[in-house]
């Protein structure tokens, strides 16, 4: 379909190739955050189930997590909803911007007044920028949370008062974590977007993203974050899937995060402050050279296990199948890097952010 515009094979072993061998700790664009940075009054998020704490517990889909042994190390040990054994990034970064401990769902929870003035997540395990990718799982798309956001900001309304609802809006941090499943389960899984070459789906998927970014701004958002993906082939459930016998790390789905994450950090910079969207402040945020590194050397981070998850075997286990029942944790999530075949546990998630506040100063 797209042959014309297709990236040779070479090409893309070389952008992977350069990203591989970039020192995240070393990144010369990296700025330093100001001692004295005024604190945002509020966090919200948008994405998939990196930061979902439990959004998907109000739908009918079996994209979801609120059940043992998912939250066992979550405050009460309660399982939230949240696809972890404890906190996820959203409420790591809250805490770590100084506006709440815990960032809640919207949907599902009983929001007080101290909820919405502060943020919450509209986050929905299971999507993408494509809104096929939600719709196969029957999830939010990211046109659904937008539309969340909507209705939120009429409640805020209610709250304040227009002026001030417009000023918490205007000022606030928006984090947009999203994207890999539109690769790793669209794209690689089924057969729905195969009428694109791979380099024509990732043009695609970065039209999506920059068209959600153009109307969150829209909304009112200036402060916008978008995250790119992971090193998908070194997830446990990648290396399953498409790993061969030793489940080795995937190189096409990694050199696709490479291209993907390229192309998204262009488009971002060419938003960022343009005419078309004045007095924006947008930020793409690398979490794949962190992971990376993570996973490639785990004792530099206090890591037993990189290549499978805590639950159960490990090999395979993620929502439904991460159950009390069937699948029982590792004795030690701190020595895992993956809670299931596809997150993070909480101290993993934890040092991941530490390594992007320090870059992002977010």
């Amino acid at each position: 379909m797209a042959s014309k515009r297709a990236v040779s094979r070479s090409l893309l072993l070389v952008i992977a190739t350069a990203v591989l061998v970039r020192p995240f700790c070393c990144a010369v664009d990296a700025p330093t955050p100001a001692a004295n940075q005024t604190r945002p009054p509020a966090l919200f998020v948008f994405g998939d189930s990196i930061v979902d704490p439990g959004n998907n517990n109000a739908l009918t889909t079996l994209i979801r997590c609120n059940f043992p042994p998912y939250g066992q190390d979550f405050p009460g040990h309660s399982a939230t909803g949240r696809f972890s054994n404890g906190r996820v990034p959203s409420d790591i970064l809250a805490s770590r911007l100084g506006i709440k401990e815990y960032l809640p769902a919207y949907l599902g929870t009983q929001l007080s007044d101290f909820d919405l003035l502060t943020g919450v997540s509209f986050a929905s395990g299971g999507c993408g920028f494509d809104p096929l990718t939600a719709e196969l799982v029957s999830v939010l798309t990211m046109d659904n949370q937008l539309d969340l956001f909507k209705e939120y900001k009429e409640k805020l309304k209610r709250i304040t008062g227009a002026r001030r609802a417009g000023e918490i809006v205007a000022t606030s941090v928006y984090m947009v974590v999203t994207g890999t499943d539109d690769l790793a389960n669209t794209y690689f899984t089924t057969p729905f977007r195969r009428d694109y070459d791979l380099e024509s789906y990732i043009e695609f998927v970065v039209r999506c993203a920059s068209d959600f970014i153009k109307k969150l701004y829209g909304q009112g958002a200036r402060r916008i974050n978008v995250a790119g993906a992971p090193p998908i082939g070194c997830v446990p459930s990648q290396r399953t899937n498409a790993g061969g016998l030793e489940r080795d790390c995937v190189p096409l789905y990694n050199q696709a995060s490479v291209v993907l994450n390229a192309a998204l950090e262009k488009e971002i910079k060419r938003l960022n402050g343009s005419a078309e969207l004045p007095g924006s402040v947008l930020k793409y945020i690398d979490l794949y050279t962190p992971l990376l590194d993570m996973i490639q050397r785990p004792g530099a981070y206090g890591f037993d296990v990189t290549n499978r998850g805590c639950c159960g075997t490990g090999v395979f286990e993620v929502t439904m199948t991460c159950n009390r029942y069937t699948a029982h944790p590792c004795r030690d999530p701190s020595k895992f890097l993956f809670w299931d075949t596809y997150h993070l546990t909480e101290r993993g998630y934890e040092l991941l952010l530490e390594q992007i506040i320090n870059r992002y100063g977010l």
